[in-house]
Order: structure tokens, then sequence, then C-alpha cells
């Protein structure tokens, strides 16, 4: 096992940037997950990290030792991509021992390698199948065998079930997170899903457009989020974001009037500067965090659009008067009634007309 750091990495396309000075501390055994949308640069961090992208400058520290120039068979890790990439005319067992084969590895040292990975991943009775005789989870297990029996110091995951259904990637969401508790290893995953990240990461690492925007625990970040973007993205489904400009300030904050509610105030206590008068400002709440009509500090009538059943809890899809397209979390019993709903000083956020946050 190793920790893993990054000290202000960039990384360049040419003349384009794709990674802006990315600093981060992975401590040994940590299950860390990369993730944000597509073209953020998680996935090119990762290549850096296992040594298959040079980076352009900065320092990459593995194991206490900097591999910057060190290749990346040197390097103590082992790669899990999306695609299972198996060879098709080996079996299972052939599939998991051919890299230690390949480097001369002891014959008893490798079957005892491959036993092991196959007892840890319950793929024992697969050893004589060849991968076209496998389901996609099942080779998704072969491929994360084909890493555990390297022994590595740490693990690179990039969106290794992007290619599965839903319900496997549930199972191995599972399966991921057994295997990391049962080795006790560095993890590093790279996942768009953020589902994936909440319920696998020790510590989540949020980038947007190559730069990190916030790193913390999967309920620090979901609860005290430092931006719009990243309130925005952590949490399925996601907060929703209603307009509004201040109408009033005092020594204890602003009073916003939200878009499209005449005479609907909303009084926001800030411990800082408080924005001006008339400055636009967006209020985040969590669809969980709606209350039913005059139980809150502002009460909103929404047109219901579509209602999502999912047994003891449902969606509702609705949208404000000024347009804002809300998601209203309720039980089952309730749903009918969400026309009717209200927003919690104490239970919503405040960020200012660049998305930083004010409370």
């Amino acid at each position: 096992m190793a920790a893993v750091s990054l000290n202000n990495v960039v990384k360049k396309f040419g003349s384009l940037p794709v990674v802006h000075g990315a600093s981060l501390e992975i401590a040994d055994g940590e299950f860390v997950v990369f993730v944000g949308p597509s073209g953020c640069g998680k996935s090119t961090l990762l290549r850096m990290i296992a040594g298959l992208e040079d980076i352009t400058d900065g320092e990459i520290v593995i194991g206490g030792k900097v591999v910057n120039d060190v290749e990346p068979a040197e390097r103590g890790i082992a790669m899990v991509f999306q695609s299972y990439a198996l060879y098709p005319h080996m079996t299972v067992e052939q599939n998991l021992s051919f890299g230690l084969r390949m480097t001369g590895n002891d014959k008893a040292d490798t079957q005892r390698r491959v036993s092991r990975a196959a007892d840890i991943l319950r793929i024992s009775e697969l050893m004589q199948r060849r991968p076209r005789q496998l389901s996609g989870g099942q080779r998704q297990r072969v491929a994360i065998g084909r890493a555990i029996v390297r022994n590595p110091q740490v693990f690179l995951f990039d969106e290794p079930l992007s290619n599965l259904d839903a319900e496997l990637r549930v199972q191995m969401r599972v399966e991921i997170a057994r295997l990391h508790k049962e080795l006790g290893v560095t993890m590093i995953y790279v996942t768009h899903d953020q589902t994936e990240a909440m319920t696998l990461a020790d510590k989540i690492v949020v980038l947007r457009a190559g730069n990190i925007e916030q790193i913390g625990r999967p309920l620090d970040l979901y609860y005290d989020p430092d931006n719009q973007f990243v309130a925005g993205f952590v949490g399925s489904p996601k907060m929703n974001f209603i307009r509004g400009h201040v109408v009033e300030r005092n020594d204890k904050g602003v009073i916003l009037e939200l878009a499209g509610e005449d005479g609907t105030r909303l009084a926001q206590p800030l411990t800082g500067p408080a924005p001006e008068l008339g400055s636009h400002v967006t209020v985040g709440v969590r669809p969980e965090h709606f209350g039913d009509a005059g139980k809150g500090d502002a009460d909103l009538t929404v047109s219901v659009d579509v209602v999502e059943h999912l047994g003891g809890t449902s969606f509702v899809y609705a949208a404000t008067a000024a347009g804002e397209e809300l998601v209203i979390q309720r039980d089952a019993a309730t749903a009918a009634d969400a026309a009717e709903i209200t927003v919690s000083i104490r239970k919503s956020y405040l960020f200012d007309e660049k998305g930083l946050r004010l409370r």
C-alpha cells in the first residue's frame, strides 16, 4: 500500500491546458473518487498518475517516491479500464496469470496469486471458461482480478462500470466496496456518476474544466458545498435552484424576492459581506428539504408535471411561476399535495452571481 501526492500538477496538449495545477493528498489505504462532467480532466489526471500521460509541470509522488520519470510498470500501480480488454482465446485462469507469466514470475507463486484473486472475487468456478462465456459483471471481475494478482500499491479504476447495465452496476459497486475493505489498499476511481462517488468514496474530488472545485467526504460535499457547481453535481436528484434578487439589506443579512413570486420574500441571514441591493442570487434547496406550505419561511405555488413513484418515495417534477424546474421528494402518500410547498431558511443555501456560496 502507498500514499499518493499530487503537487501542482499541470497538463497541456500543445498550448491547450487541460489540468490546471492540481494538488491533492491521498492517504495510504484511502478510497478516493474523481468525479465531474465529461471533459473535466478526471481521466487525464488518473492517466498521469498511472504514467500513461506525461505531465507538463508539477510532481506526482507514490509511496514517498517521485514518479514523474518512472515507467508505468515500475510505479507499483494496477489499472482497471472501462473496457475489459480480456484475451478472447484464453481461459479466465490464463487471463489472470498472463501478466505474471510474461514477467517470468515463479509458477507456484503465480498459481497462489491467481487462486487468491479468484477466491476474493468469487470466480473460482469460472476459471476454465473463456470471456465469451461470461456475463458483463463476470468479465469485469476477471479484469479486476488481473489487477489484484500484481499486488499493486495503488489500484486505479477508469470508469469500470460504465459498460454494465443498471442492476450490474449496483452489484459491482458493492463488490468493489467489499474488495477495498478486504484488501485495505489505496484506490483511485474515476467516474462521471456521482451516485458511484457517493457510495464508494472515503473522499471525493470534484473537478470542473481541469480545476479541483472541492475535496471532501461524500456527506460533507452533500451538506456543505463550496459553490453552486458542487451543490448541483453532488446528489441525485440534484439540488434545485431558484433565482432571486436582493430587495433589502440589514445587519443580519439580506431579504430576497424569488423570481416569479410577486410578494414572496425570503430572509437569508449572513455572517459575511452581503450582496448589493438588486443583485441576483440563487437559492438552493435539496429535493428532500421542501416542506408543506405554511410550515416554512416562503411558500411557493408550483405546477406539477410528472410524479415518479418509486415505492415508499416519490419524486414530483414541477415548475415555479418563473419556469424554474424543481424536483420535490415526497412520501408516496403525500405526492399529490406537492403543488403547495415551502422553503425553509435553515434548509436552504444561497449563492451569489458567480455561483460562490454565501450561506
